[in-house]
């Protein structure tokens, strides 16, 4: 049955009000976006479809399946690979909560106002500097073959602790630098508001400043730990035998390359969810923004 119409006292043909625009609207967009998603999905099937033969029937498909996709390979290293990368959880679950820690010291220290604490921000900003500057693999060299060359009493002679270290100085630049950037989108007027109440500014900082800032920036956090989870592999350069490193070794016995590819299938099953985890709290925030603006 059609709406019926009706006309306005400028003449101009309108809707009953007791159909109500809104619900037309949302019928002419509800069909729309189902057809949009049938077209979406057929055109992605068409062109997987049409990329996956295209490889599969290229000259030298036989070999890298032989050398990467092997199957018999992949059912002896992946257990293997997966005892091992226990070790990669390890490191990343200690130098995640280091940089934390670490990272909010920093960015607290760059947001110090006053003439006085000019130094603190300069070695603050000194720090971000430097390391997220180097390559990440150059610190963990320099840490995990320098420091125990030192000979210095005292000093750790692990691999492991100059790796979990290294991480931990290198993603803190980076964290801080997200943490700074969410004590810097709160507006000041909150600070004076909690000044005026009696609060000292380290009491507005901590009470105020600091639990909206890192809500703010959760969804950048999580890229930088999935980033730092990545990462964690990187301690094979320094010998130690985490996944990569058993990964490495299976490959130059067997000369098969399919202990990388149940590597990365590893990698692939942890870190895809944490991604859509990250997208769905940034698609949660806009909306909260959104409806905090409409009000």
């Amino acid at each position: 049955m059609s709406e019926p119409e009706v006309f306005s006292p400028m003449g101009t043909p309108g809707l009953d009000p007791r159909f109500p625009r809104g619900d037309r609207r949302s019928k002419i967009l509800g069909g729309g976006s189902a057809r949009t998603t049938w077209v979406a999905v057929l055109s992605t099937v068409v062109f997987f479809t049409v990329a996956g033969l295209l490889i599969v029937r290229s000259t030298g498909w036989p070999e890298v399946r032989q050398s990467f996709f092997d199957a018999e390979e992949f059912r002896y290293a992946f257990p293997e690979i997966v005892q091992k990368f226990g070790w990669n959880v390890f490191i990343f679950c200690v130098a995640e909560v280091l940089v934390l820690a670490l990272a909010l010291l920093i960015a607290v220290l760059r947001s110090l106002p006053g003439p006085v604490f000019a130094p603190l921000r300069i070695l603050a900003a000194g720090y971000t500097d430097i390391f997220r500057g180097v390559p990440t693999i150059l610190v963990i060299a320099m840490f995990g073959f320098g420091m125990p060359a030192l000979q210095l009493k005292g000093l750790p002679n692990s691999d492991l602790v100059w790796a979990i270290l290294s991480l931990t100085l290198v993603y803190s630049a980076y964290v801080a630098e997200v943490y700074r950037a969410g004590i810097e989108s709160i507006h000041p007027s909150q600070v004076a508001a909690a000044r005026s109440l009696g609060l000292t500014r380290g009491q507005a900082l901590r009470h105020v400043v600091l639990p909206q800032a890192v809500r703010r920036v959760i969804p950048p956090l999580l890229n930088d730990f999935i980033g730092l989870q990545k990462d964690s592999a990187l301690i094979a350069f320094l010998g130690f035998t985490e996944a990569l490193q058993r990964a490495r070794i299976i490959q130059a016995n067997d000369f098969n390359f399919t202990p990388y590819v149940a590597l990365a299938l590893i990698y692939l099953c942890i870190t895809i969810p944490q991604t859509r985890l990250v997208d769905w709290l940034i698609a949660r925030e806009r909306t909260k923004r959104q409806g905090g603006a409409e009000l």
